[in-house]
């Protein structure tokens, strides 16, 4: 797969097959180059959730396939979480106010609510579980990419701008330390969705803070992920879910998605890795929906299916079918009712 355009110090890193072309430009996102027009639409920014430095939850699953959920741990953990959630949640919908209506006040309240997570450090100190630890890199995945839809509104100042970067360092260097320890272990969950998640995160955060080590490690996430998936689609780590299997295929494959965008941003051609592995990853994920006893007779367990196809189940098919056009996927986005998912960003790429 040719690397068009991709930075000297990233091509011996990254083993994707082809040439590569050295290229020194400044990191992209899928947003660059395509202002939208400042109105003064308005924006009710809210205040920022209270900041803390670490946070302390845990995971509400029950079981050894983690999918039996407790309700009553499910319950601690969001009440947990409300903090890093909210803060994730409502820079994204400002952000996507500015791309909808071109809302200067809402590009504003994302520079707010980030300036005041930065200058409090928040949330940025090493977790003590696990489910802290993917609680810290959504969140990050979260508002740098809304970062990303923002950056280049000109309302922030420099000293937001370099508060900010330097913030998403902070949480960058912990997602990526738990994922490094973690690889240690091959049945860790540094090996499965959550590695693609990781990858988003600091990926998102390299290209908010022109790093190319960050960037580097989203797109080694990235290839992990796209090795991973079988000749039928499947990803062996999401099948041991049981009765979430077919779900956790979906939440992987949105990350890879994003990944893939931000890496054609940037002139790598992602849709090619390992044969094309993104086309095979939907197709099943897409037949899934349809069929779930594709899944139940993978896994021998009957499938816990979406209420409905929106947000994070279809979302990540709006860039998708830009590129490979498709008739279901298409059907579905047009009857979605959203496909906004705050963790990776509010409204994905176009």
């Amino acid at each position: 797969m040719p690397l068009r355009g991709l930075p000297l110090v990233l091509c011996a890193c990254i083993a994707f097959s082809g040439a590569a072309t050295a290229s020194a430009a400044e990191l992209k996102s899928p947003w660059d180059g395509r202002p939208v027009a400042l109105t003064d639409a308005a924006y009710t920014c809210p205040d920022p959730p209270p900041f803390s430095k670490s946070l302390d939850v845990d995971s509400y699953y029950i079981d050894a396939h983690h999918s039996v959920i407790d309700p009553v741990k499910k319950a601690a953990y969001e009440k947990g979480a409300e903090g890093p959630d909210h803060l994730g949640e409502w820079t994204t919908q400002a952000a996507d106010a500015y791309l909808r209506h071109g809302s200067r006040a809402g590009a504003q309240c994302v520079y707010t609510l980030l300036f005041a997570a930065a200058s409090a450090k928040a949330w940025s100190a090493s977790m003590p579980t696990g489910q802290a630890h993917y609680v810290q890199k959504w969140l990050l995945a979260a508002t740098a990419m809304a970062y990303l839809k923002v950056r280049n509104t000109g309302v922030g100042r420099p000293e937001q701008d370099k508060e900010i970067q330097k913030w998403f360092g902070l949480l960058a260097d912990q997602v990526r330390d738990y994922v490094d320890d973690k690889m240690k272990n091959p049945n860790s969950d540094a090996w499965n969705n959550h590695r693609y998640w990781a990858g988003l995160a600091v990926c998102a955060a390299g290209i908010a803070r022109n790093d190319t080590r960050e960037f580097h490690f989203g797109m080694d996430a990235f290839k992990a992920g796209t090795d991973e998936i079988g000749p039928s689609g499947a990803l062996p780590r999401e099948l041991q879910r049981a009765g979430m299997a077919l779900h956790y295929h979906l939440y992987a494959l949105a990350p890879l998605i994003m990944l893939a965008e931000l890496g054609e941003a940037n002139r790598i051609d992602t849709y090619s890795a390992n044969h094309h592995a993104l086309d095979r990853l939907v197709n099943l994920c897409e037949q899934g929906l349809q069929h779930p006893e594709i899944f139940e007779k993978a896994t021998g367990v009957e499938q816990n299916m979406p209420d409905k196809i929106a947000g994070a189940t279809i979302g990540w098919a709006v860039p998708y079918v830009k590129r490979r056009p498709d008739a279901q996927l298409s059907s579905w986005i047009a009857q979605a009712q959203y496909t906004s998912f705050w963790q990776w960003g509010g409204l994905p790429p176009e």
